[in-house]
Order: structure tokens, then C-alpha cells, then sequence
């Protein structure tokens, strides 16, 4: 069984006063995440299955009602969402690839190892292929493969060609046995 969670007597005095002015559930959710485990001894477990939250929003909420007290919790925090692992803003991929926009545009062909080489020169240190692939595929960049035919192959020409050619290959094989 995990450990209790000491709670300041003024937190809990805190959490009793913010219940009772609670403008918005967020709010009532925050001063709830305190005093359910304080008053009740129930666990992250417990006081999340009260609330209709995930374990890890219990804490979340006892966290922002401490840092903030009786203040309006903000809803969204600065740390969810996004590229946290970024090497490089969104601008500054813009910046990088616009050579390379440019290639694209006269219709020269783009080799990634070149540009994951340009690419690790930028931030400083080797990167994985994947970096690169995942970079171009966030632009909208797609691969581009040639046709497994000619585009001006004649299909009959071919046929004809098959049927009317000398076969060498026979031949040859005869010869052998």
C-alpha cells in the first residue's frame, strides 16, 4: 500500500474555502483532489476514481492547486502538447529547407543523406535518418519514385519484339546438355 500523503493543515483550510467559492469544475476538481485524500486517507487510486480522472490528474490537480492556491486554475498547462524534443523551431526547419525548395522546384532530385548531413552540421550533432524523414513528412514532403516503366514504352512494340526476336537463350541450352 503506498504511502499517505502528509497535507498541510493550510492547504486544507484553503481547499475547504475554495470549495465553497468554486466558480468552475476545474476549481472543484483542484480543491477536491486535496481534501478527498486528507479528510478520507483514500488514495491517488481512490480519489481519482471519485473525481472521473486518471490517477495522474489527481496529482496534477493537487500540484496547480498548491503552485496557485484559491486562484483560478489555469486550464491548459505549458508543458502538454508539442515538439518538447525539437532541435529545431518551425521556423527555423522553414529556413533550413528553403535551399532545398529550391532544388525541388527545377526539378532536381533531393538525397537525404545530404540533407541529413547539412542537417546535423546545423544542430550541432549527428541525427538519425528518421529525424530528417519525420522533418520533410511535418513540410509535406512525400517520396517520389520513379514508374516501374518507361512513360513513352510502347507495350506492342514489346510484344512484338518478344515474339519475332531470335531465341538465343534455347539455343544455348541445348548445347549444354
Amino acid at each position: 500500500m503506498p504511502r499517505p500523503r502528509r497535507i498541510d493543515a493550510m492547504i486544507i483550510k484553503q481547499a475547504r474555502e475554495a470549495v465553497s467559492n468554486a466558480r468552475s469544475a476545474q476549481e472543484l476538481r483542484c480543491a477536491q483532489a486535496i481534501l478527498i485524500p486528507a479528510l478520507a486517507g483514500a488514495t491517488l487510486e481512490q480519489t481519482a476514481a471519485l473525481l472521473g480522472v486518471g490517477r495522474a490528474s489527481v496529482s496534477r490537480f493537487q500540484t496547480r492547486f498548491r503552485e496557485q492556491g484559491m486562484r483560478t486554475p489555469k486550464v491548459t498547462s505549458s508543458n502538454w502538447g508539442g515538439r518538447r524534443r525539437a532541435l529545431l523551431t518551425w521556423e527555423q526547419e522553414v529556413a533550413f529547407l528553403a535551399p532545398w525548395v529550391e532544388q525541388a522546384k527545377q526539378g532536381r532530385m533531393l538525397v537525404v543523406s545530404s540533407l541529413r548531413a547539412a542537417f546535423a552540421q546545423a544542430v550541432g550533432r549527428t541525427v538519425a535518418a528518421t529525424v530528417v524523414y519525420r522533418m520533410l513528412e511535418r513540410h509535406g514532403w512525400r517520396k517520389v519514385a520513379p514508374d516501374t516503366r518507361h512513360p513513352q514504352a510502347d507495350p506492342k512494340a514489346q510484344e512484338d519484339w518478344k515474339k519475332n526476336s531470335r531465341k538465343r537463350w534455347r539455343i544455348s541450352s541445348r548445347q549444354s546438355v
